[in-house]
């Protein structure tokens, strides 16, 4: 916790008062450290950078603000609170210009000081989180990162990219619901030149619309029965930045002409406002809806239209990309081993071959959370048929075959036998050991999903490699 952790620098050419300060603060849990002139506190600062500094504003050989701007060079997220003498507020609040927490004056009483520590130390804290979390998002949502061995998703990357670094201030992105559309809403803004401002996101079915146009605009106190004080909406806290409004083919016909006039004049007024406000975003919107057929049934605006679609980029349907399909299924396993705490080493190739077959009605959405739940559940080191889920196997093939040399038939009708007997018979030994070694093959060595491949139990199975003689044979390479 901060309050066990966090340094303080108390700097302040009175002993009386560093000493008071120290002791509130050490009784508080903090560490303290004191400095009672502008040099020695800047050394004090570069030996070991403090989590927070109390700075006099009037010091024997410099002024507090010199200090901080000096600080404020090497460490400008470190909270600085001012103390002043009455006499010289206006430097403090000079100093508060230039990135100073806070000030109090003298006299101050010392709990009122210890409460303005915790909310910087606590403010602070967020700030660095989500300075962490911006740059962990410029790492992660890149061009580079895209799963894209598909000619479709290649063409994708190479206009978002395109895109992402012009001056397009409207974008649509279509295609059906799971194929990323998020994702790509998050590159866009990540490899454009905005991408250390804001990034602000809303589905737009998640509220109904008086709210939803309360989160896009903001409203003023008293607009409503529960806007008991004023609130910036997405639009104005994204000055900058991105705002991503998801599912825009469901918002009712009176916010599409609210949300065109702003797309429009890049004007808007917060709800029960009378003063227009001007702020500079880039819009990108996103549905799975097709917005040609929306517009001739009425439920979507001709015009609000045609101005979303300046750039309109599609992302195709993964049936439609299927060389991405175990890319994007490796990637996974990769992320779910981390986040679970396994160590899955792939898929067995049954089971890639299920995955390439089947139509992903849900698309990537449901690529990922099919192999979170094999990844999550799976004892083995290869995932198989039986970790996929069913409908998976249902619906794009029905039969397992195993095939078995010239005695075997790779499909067969409803009934019949999957193998001819050769006219002259066949070695019944030799057949069944043939099918066990194919069986360990597809299995890679696992004895478990052997017995499954051959309809018998691992005990079994274990007796007939040993009567083969197939456990001395050297395991396949993986």
């Amino acid at each position: 916790m901060e309050s066990v952790t966090a340094r303080i620098l108390v700097v302040d050419d009175e002993r009386m008062v560093r000493w008071g300060l120290r002791q509130a603060l050490e009784k508080a849990g903090y560490l303290v450290e004191e400095a009672s002139t502008g040099a020695e506190a800047l050394e004090v600062f570069g030996r070991e950078t403090p989590d927070m500094v109390l700075l006099d504003y009037k010091l024997p050989d410099r002024t507090g603000l010199e200090v901080m701007r000096t600080m404020r060079k090497s460490a400008p997220r470190v909270p600085v609170l001012m103390i002043t003498a009455h006499a010289s507020i206006g430097g403090a609040v000079e100093a508060m210009k230039e990135g100073a927490y806070d000030y109090v004056s003298k006299p101050f009483e010392v709990e009122d000081v210890i409460q303005t520590v915790s909310r910087a130390l606590e403010t602070s804290r967020l700030r660095e989180e989500l300075a962490r979390q911006r740059e962990e998002d410029m790492r992660v949502y890149r061009v580079q990162t895209f799963v894209a061995e598909s000619a479709a998703m290649k063409n994708v990357a190479h206009i978002v990219e395109r895109v992402a670094r012009s001056e397009a201030s409207t974008i649509l992105l279509l295609g059906e619901s799971g194929v990323g559309k998020g994702l790509i809403a998050r590159a866009l803004h990540y490899e454009g030149a905005s991408c250390e401002k804001p990034f602000m996101n809303i589905t737009c079915t998640a509220l109904p619309e008086t709210l939803l146009e309360s989160e896009l605009f903001g409203h003023e106190k008293g607009a409503f029965t529960d806007a008991k004080q004023q609130k910036k909406g997405l639009f104005e806290l994204a000055e900058g930045g991105t705002v991503f409004l998801d599912e825009i083919g469901d918002i009712s016909l009176s916010l599409q002409g609210k949300l065109l006039r702003f797309l429009e004049e890049k004007t808007f007024r917060r709800v029960g406002g009378t003063r227009d406000m001007h702020v500079g975003v880039r819009i990108i919107a996103a549905t799975n809806k097709d917005l040609e057929k929306e517009v001739e049934a009425g439920r979507f605006r001709r015009d609000l239209y045609f101005r979303l679609r300046v750039i309109p980029i599609l992302i195709p349907p993964l049936r439609e990309r299927r060389e991405d399909v175990l890319p994007l299924a490796r990637t996974f396993i990769q992320h779910f081993n981390a986040e679970f705490h396994k160590n899955v080493r792939g898929l067995e190739p049954a089971a890639e071959e299920l995955l390439v077959a089947y139509a992903w009605p849900g698309n990537v959405r449901e690529l990922r959370n099919a192999i979170e739940r094999a990844v999550l559940l799976s004892e083995d080191a290869w995932l198989g048929v039986d970790d996929l889920p069913s409908e998976i196997g249902s619906r794009s093939r029905n039969v397992e075959t195993i095939p078995a040399g010239p005695a075997a038939t790779s499909s067969t009708p409803t009934g019949a036998s999957p193998f001819t007997l050769p006219p002259n018979g066949v070695v019944f030994e030799d057949l069944e050991r043939d099918l066990l070694r194919q069986a360990l093959e597809r299995s890679r060595g696992n004895r478990t999903r052997a017995a499954r491949l051959l309809g018998m139990n691992r005990d079994r199975v274990r007796y007939r490699i040993q009567k083969f003689g197939l456990d001395s044979e050297p395991e396949p390479a993986n």
